[in-house]
C-alpha cells in the first residue's frame, strides 16, 4: 500500500498543487474585478497572446511535473527535467509582454489627449484598461508557470523522505553545499 501511495497517489497530488493554487489566485480575486477583467480581455490582443501562450505553457509543465515525479526503478523519471527547466524560464516572458500591453495602452490613451480634443472619462477608461489588464494577465501567468516546478523539487523532496531513500547529493558550488 505504501509504495503505492509513493509511486501513484502522491506524484498525482502534487502535480495537482499548481492547478489549485492557480484556481485559487484566480477565486481570491474580488468577483467585481474578475467580471470586468474578463470582459476587457475580449478586446485586447495582448492579453489573448498572454493567456494563450501562459495557460498552454502551464498545461504542459503541469504534466511533465507529473512525469518528473513519477517513481522509476530507482529514481525518478529525469527525462522531463530539461523542458521543465527550459519552460519555466518561459515564465519570465510573461511580465514583459503584460509591460508591452501596458506601453501601448498608455501610449494610446496619451495620443487621445490632444490639445483641442475634449474625451470623456469612460473613453480615457476604456484606452486606459489594457494597461491594467495587460499587466495583471502577465503577473498572474508569471506566477502560475514557476510554481511547477517548485512543486516537483518540494514533491521530490517529500516523496524521498516518505520512502526512506537519502536525497542526491548537490553538486559542488551549489547553494546548501557543503565545501
Amino acid at each position: 500500500m505504501r509504495r503505492f501511495w509513493i509511486h501513484q497517489v502522491l506524484p498525482a497530488v502534487f502535480a495537482a498543487v499548481p492547478v489549485l493554487a492557480a484556481a485559487l489566485v484566480f477565486v481570491a480575486v474580488p468577483a467585481d474585478a474578475r467580471r470586468d477583467y474578463l470582459a476587457r480581455v475580449e478586446t485586447s490582443p495582448i492579453d489573448w497572446i498572454i493567456l494563450g501562450i501562459g495557460f498552454t505553457l502551464f498545461v504542459a509543465q503541469t504534466v511533465l511535473a507529473w512525469r518528473a515525479m513519477r517513481w522509476q526503478s530507482a529514481d525518478f523519471d529525469l527525462k522531463a527535467d530539461r523542458w521543465l527547466s527550459h519552460l519555466c524560464q518561459a515564465a519570465e516572458w510573461f511580465p514583459l509582454l503584460g509591460l508591452i500591453g501596458t506601453v501601448a495602452a498608455i501610449l494610446q490613451t496619451f495620443s487621445s489627449i490632444t490639445p483641442g480634443a475634449n474625451p470623456t472619462p469612460q473613453d480615457i477608461i476604456r484606452k486606459y484598461a489594457p494597461a491594467i489588464t495587460a499587466t495583471g494577465g502577465g503577473l498572474y501567468m508569471a506566477f502560475i508557470n514557476i510554481l511547477p516546478v517548485w512543486v516537483v523539487a518540494i514533491g521530490r523532496d517529500l516523496i524521498r523522505s516518505l520512502a526512506g531513500i537519502a536525497p542526491p547529493p548537490e553538486p559542488p558550488g551549489a547553494p546548501g553545499a557543503k565545501l
